[in-house]
């Protein structure tokens, strides 16, 4: 009977089901947003909202069945019964503030479709290269800031007026948001070769810095996808041997 269980759990029907209750509630989560909707069909939403929470409620109650203890080995599963379990607090009194993380239960769909699960793996893979990468920005943006608010701070106070302003104003360069009209140039209005500093920090920032993070990130993703496909290869190569073997011991036994 367990093992039915997990076999039916693990079964694209089951995992397809999920994900379309996980819309559907994405759906009924929105819509309560709305007053003139509630005010219309409060009450029947507030209805179906629990009756999807109730439904991942006995997935998760499934699965532990099915796999005990070890359903916890599992990071997506630990993951579900979190997204679960707080769902599941009352939410009144200093607990109201969960209505809202109510909507943490749309990042399910993370856990049940798995090309989403490939893009979070691959991205949690990239991380320690990633920190690497991030140190490089900091040490890039502090001498940036260190420079800006020495060379345009006494002019420009407002935006390169201390050290957290400079870096704040060096952020909004790198994004390329207003950067040219709404800060250099009016710089370079009063310091004619201000290009000279922020050209080469957007080069270095914003083109080459951004492009190694999504680098880094690609190649985990291919990584991750590698390391998927060469389990499932594995899987069916052990399978095939498996019937190989049995079949060679049938005709064993019969000769």
């Amino acid at each position: 009977m367990r093992a039915q269980v997990a076999e039916f759990m693990d079964s694209a029907l089951a995992r397809n089901t999920i994900i379309g209750v996980i819309v559907f509630n994405a759906i009924i989560l929105g819509l309560e947003t709305s007053p003139a909707v509630m005010a219309r069909f409060g009450g029947i939403l507030t209805i179906v909202d629990q009756i999807c929470l109730w439904i991942f409620v006995v997935e998760i109650l499934l699965k532990l069945y099915a796999h005990r203890l070890a359903f916890f080995k599992n990071g997506w599963n630990i993951f579900d019964f979190i997204i679960v379990g707080i769902a599941l607090v009352p939410a009144s009194e200093g607990f109201s503030v969960l209505r809202a993380l109510r909507i943490l239960r749309v990042m399910r769909v993370m856990s049940a479709a798995p090309s989403l699960r490939r893009v979070v793996e691959g991205f949690i893979t990239a991380l320690p290269g990633m920190g690497s990468v991030f140190l490089l920005m900091a040490i890039i943006f502090y001498i940036g800031a260190v420079i800006a608010t020495k060379l345009f701070g006494p002019d420009f106070p407002q935006w390169f007026g201390d050290l957290g302003q400079s870096a704040y104003s060096l952020f909004q360069i790198m994004t390329l948001e207003s950067w040219s009209m709404g800060i250099v140039r009016p710089v370079m209005e009063v310091h004619p070769y201000a290009w000279a500093f922020f050209v080469p920090f957007i080069m270095v920032t914003t083109f080459a810095v951004v492009n190694l993070l999504v680098g880094l990130i690609v190649n985990s993703m291919q990584d991750a996808h590698s390391e998927e496909d060469n389990a499932a290869t594995d899987a069916y190569r052990d399978e095939v041997m498996a019937k190989l073997e049995a079949i060679e011991k049938r005709l064993e036994e019969r000769g």
